[in-house]
């Protein structure tokens, strides 16, 4: 247990960058769940800002902060760019994608594949870096394809760090670039969380956080015993009400007095303003709350009406109302023995 006056790393305990989850709507509920957890947006392409909506790309609402913007890119001036808009709309950390293993990625000569290429990830850092005050920080796999050697990732973080990098992002797998997809990718090459334990052992005065396959508060214990944070992905999507024990546990806060009750009013509060300011309907929004009331009595009934369509048109307050009469707040009954 670590008192609150303790100075802890920013990058502690995070929520993962993933595409199509991690928007400001999900941010904003895993915010209700926990005060210090630092959020990840969603990759955002120097292309996006460079010629699509900035607005609807970076805007996120006030209450998510501590909050990182994670982009996906190559070119020194568009990352320059693209992370000077970052830090002029409000975030608090700018990242850089060098892990994701998509093709669509790679014919964007970024994500994964520009672990080959350690010198443009460092110039990279180093045109973002020399316009901004936040810090740049690299999200990065151990190796691609079938490049095993530590050597590898060692010589990466190396050179990156050479360019002012101070904190990894280190997805304990290799990224696969030819034959499996963005999901197998994360299922399929092996663990290998000793190497990102050796990276910080080699590199002691960076920081260093691990990613990939992470489950439950033990679990993270022991990896913090390693190294200075963890990242947690889709266990942190699935089965959100797990961060409302992430402040006492990890940050040394009195614990958590939030219920869902109130988290669902929040949300419902959220929707309807969300509404008011631009339209958004509910569902949208609703999506991200589907696992709060995982492994508890009506948890199966309560996500069919958020997810039933034939409710899209009535307010969400009604259709809370609906999931209500279906909520038991007591765990789902264990098979007999």
């Amino acid at each position: 247990m670590h008192s609150p006056s303790q100075a802890l790393s920013p990058w502690r305990l995070s929520v993962a960058p993933m595409m199509d989850w991690t928007d400001r709507h999900c941010r904003y509920l895993h915010r209700l769940l926990s005060r210090h957890t630092l959020l990840y947006t969603e990759m955002v392409t120097t292309g996006a800002l460079m010629h699509g909506s900035v607005q609807r790309h970076l805007r996120f609402n006030a209450e998510e902060h501590p909050v990182a913007l994670q982009l996906g890119g190559s070119e020194p001036d568009d990352l320059a760019r693209a992370a000077k808009l970052g830090e002029e709309w409000g975030y608090d950390e700018i990242n850089l994608n060098c892990g994701c293993p998509s093709e669509r990625v790679q014919r964007g000569a970024f994500g994964a594949c520009l672990m080959a290429e350690p010198r443009t990830v460092a110039d990279g850092v180093k045109a973002m870096r020399d316009v901004v005050s936040i810090p740049v920080t690299v999200k990065h796999r151990i190796g691609i394809d079938k490049i095993e050697s530590y050597d590898f990732v060692r010589d990466f973080v190396g050179t990156v760090a050479e360019a002012g990098c101070e904190v990894f992002i280190v997805h304990a797998r290799n990224a696969w670039l030819q034959g499996l997809s963005p999901k197998e990718n994360r299922e399929i090459p092996p663990l290998r969380y000793d190497l990102a334990y050796r990276l910080k052992r080699d590199f002691p005065a960076l920081t260093f956080a691990v990613n990939g396959g992470i489950v439950g508060n033990e679990s993270i214990a022991e990896h913090l015993r390693h190294v200075d944070g963890v990242m947690i992905g889709r266990d942190a999507y699935y089965h959100p009400w797990q961060l409302t024990t992430w402040d006492e546990d990890f940050f040394g806060e009195a614990s958590s007095t939030v219920t869902r009750e109130w988290v669902e009013d929040q949300m419902v509060r959220y929707m309807e303003r969300a509404h008011a300011e631009d339209g958004c309907p509910w569902y949208a929004i609703a999506r991200h709350m589907l696992g709060l009331r995982h492994g508890l009595r009506g948890a199966r009934k309560w996500r069919q009406v958020w997810s039933d369509h034939r409710l899209k048109p009535l307010p969400p307050r009604e259709v809370w109302a609906m999931a209500q009469a279906h909520v038991v707040d007591e765990p789902e009954e264990s098979p007999a023995a």
